[in-house]
């Protein structure tokens, strides 16, 4: 090896160094590793750039389009607000949970799924008493390991599937992981199930700490039909005991039921009074069906595009004084009063009868022009918006579930390639009008998509100077005489390490041509090495740095960096153990 494969090693090790010691965003890291082989002239500009004309940056890009628009609709909302059912203990709402969302994941980005679910997780937890960081690190889990199972469940399978175009290898299959990865997943879900929640403390979210002292608002719902809560008891329906929240008077026919029981059954047409902060607040506006009252005959139906704001009246606005139904609020500034905060009190009375003062904070649906319009206001102290709280297009769901069904149906019958399909699919919701232009363009993750174009130069990088047979050499050198099976755990635990590291999309490159050489030099099939690779960059757990969907529940779950290693690494060696012993039997070398 000469002086470039050592070089491309050395760009290497500074960069799961620079990514370990966190000193850069990951995708600058990747980046300044690919442009310094670029720069010694190790690549050339187009094998530099080639990473990002793989098909499978496209194809991942467009797939987060497609669940964006899934989420924008509500259709994930829909299915997983099913998920827990009646489920009221620890264990229950774990089996209710994992299984589900891992088949889910096998066709949808687990990213979104993730976080759709983590607000509904904390929220059902919390109606039942228990802690939700027993619940979060399960629910990231799980929707990778169902991921393992498909050729679009993760970008991980979409980067090697696409190495194996560039490699003049048979495509990969839709369902030719499912042999392997589904033995795998249902070993990770059974340790999730059974074992994980014994290992993880019982997390608050810092936010919670402070709960007591967040603003409290009061905010009018009315029951319409088809609202989930309808003919359910309080108890039932989760608006008793949830933190943050108290229904503090039903009116139904012009009656008033205060102090709410329990036992309360909810009836259509009922005007439902709560307590609560933001959170809660947002999340009862979501419920389909519980549509916000500002009037006493008046009601603001959930808007696309129209999302939740706060604005704090000011001493000078002409609005002091007057009740929200006289000042004309809604005509004057084409947004609703959702709900209304004065200073830690709680406001009484109906929406449109509230007095405003100076100070004031209310709650408002409005257009995304209102805080352009009104920023500068002197009506206004200060306005600020309420971020991911637009309603979308929720008439549009099951246009958007036939548009994912459509697209896995012409993949699996061979008429479109993944490629074509997920811009098809892309395109049809942005036609459809389930999700507009903006918030698709939105929904792209792009530094995702440079850390693996930058991962996909970097493994040109190492096939090209020699380094990846060198390693392979290594590799082979030291378990080779054990037979095939050491070299094969060789490849997959090197994986492995490489991707608690590094990102996983970034480990799955670069052990591409180190697996295809050593199973070259070994005179094996290099199928089975790939799909090792595959595996090994997804089962890749106790970092909660290098994967999307964790980074997205460390917060909410009130965790520490050993929560995820005290579960993540033996859930490194479950699956491991178990992607070894059926590797090849489903791929024989």
């Amino acid at each position: 090896m000469d002086w470039q494969g050592w070089f491309t090693l050395g760009v290497l090790g500074v960069v799961m160094v620079g990514m370990v010691r966190e000193i850069a965003g990951p995708d600058l890291i990747m980046m300044a590793g690919l442009f310094s082989l670029a720069a010694v002239g190790i690549l050339t500009p187009g094998e530099t750039f080639s990473g990002f004309a793989n098909p499978a940056m496209a194809t991942i890009g467009a797939l987060f389009v497609v669940s964006a628009g899934l989420r924008e609709t509500g259709a994930i909302e829909a299915v997983v607000r099913r998920v827990f059912g009646t489920a009221r203990t620890e264990l229950v709402g774990l089996v209710r949970m994992c299984p589900p969302l891992a088949a889910m994941s096998a066709f949808l980005n687990n990213a979104p799924i993730v976080a759709m679910m983590t607000p509904v997780v904390i929220s059902w937890a919390h109606r039942n008493r228990l802690s939700p960081s027993h619940f979060l690190i399960p629910l990231s889990y799980a929707t990778i390991l169902g991921s393992l199972t498909t050729l679009i469940g993760t970008s991980v399978n979409l980067t090697v599937a696409g190495l194996m175009l560039d490699a003049e290898m048979p495509p990969m299959g839709f369902f030719e992981l499912l042999p392997a990865g589904l033995p795998v997943c249902v070993a990770g879900l059974a340790f999730l199930i059974l074992v994980a929640p014994r290992w993880i403390p019982a997390r608050r979210d810092p936010g919670e700490e402070v709960g007591e002292h967040r603003r409290e608002y009061t905010a009018t719902m009315l029951v319409a039909p088809g609202c989930p809560h309808a003919h359910k008891t309080v108890q039932d329906a989760g608006l008793r005991q949830l933190p943050g929240l108290f229904l503090v008077e039903i009116e139904r026919a012009g009656h008033m039921i205060t102090p709410v029981g329990p036992d309360e059954t909810i009836a259509v047409g009922d005007r439902l009074t709560f307590a609560g902060v933001v959170a809660t607040i947002v999340d009862l506006q979501r419920t389909p069906g519980l549509v916000p009252v500002v009037e006493a005959d008046d009601r603001v139906e959930p808007r696309p595009d129209h999302p939740l704001m706060e604005a704090v009246i000011s001493r000078s606005s002409p609005l002091v004084g007057q009740s929200i139904r006289d000042s004309n609020f809604r005509t004057v500034y084409d947004a609703a009063v959702i709900a209304v905060h004065r200073n830690g009190e709680r406001v009484g009375g109906k929406i449109g009868e509230i007095v405003l003062r100076p100070g004031d904070t209310l709650l408002l649906q409005a257009a995304q022009g209102f805080h352009r319009a009104h920023r500068n206001s002197p009506d206004f102290y200060l306005i600020s918006e309420i971020p991911d709280t637009a309603s979308g297009r929720r008439d549009r769901a099951w246009v958007a579930l036939a548009i994912l069904l459509g697209m896995i149906g012409v993949v699996l019958l061979g008429w479109l390639p993944i490629s074509v399909a997920s811009f098809v699919a892309a395109g049809s919701l942005v036609a459809t009008r389930c999700i507009n232009g903006p918030t698709a363009r939105r929904s792209v993750d792009f530094s995702i998509l440079v850390v693996i174009a930058a991962g996909l130069g970097i493994a040109v990088a190492m096939e090209k100077t020699g380094a990846a047979r060198a390693v392979a050499s290594i590799l082979v050198g030291t378990a080779g005489e054990l037979g095939p099976m050491a070299t094969l755990a060789v490849v997959y635990f090197v994986t492995v390490g490489l991707a608690e590291l590094l990102h996983h999309n970034a480990a799955a490159a670069i052990m591409f041509p180190i697996g295809v050489a050593a199973a070259a030099q070994a005179n094996l099939d290099p199928r089975v090495f790939v799909m090792a690779i595959a595996l090994g960059a997804n089962c890749a757990f106790a970092s909660p740095v290098t994967y999307q969907t964790h980074l997205i529940v460390y917060g909410p779950g009130g965790y520490r960096f050993t929560d995820f290693v005290r579960v993540g690494l033996p859930l490194d060696i479950v699956c491991g153990i178990v992607a070894l012993a059926v590797l090849p039997r489903a791929f024989p070398f």
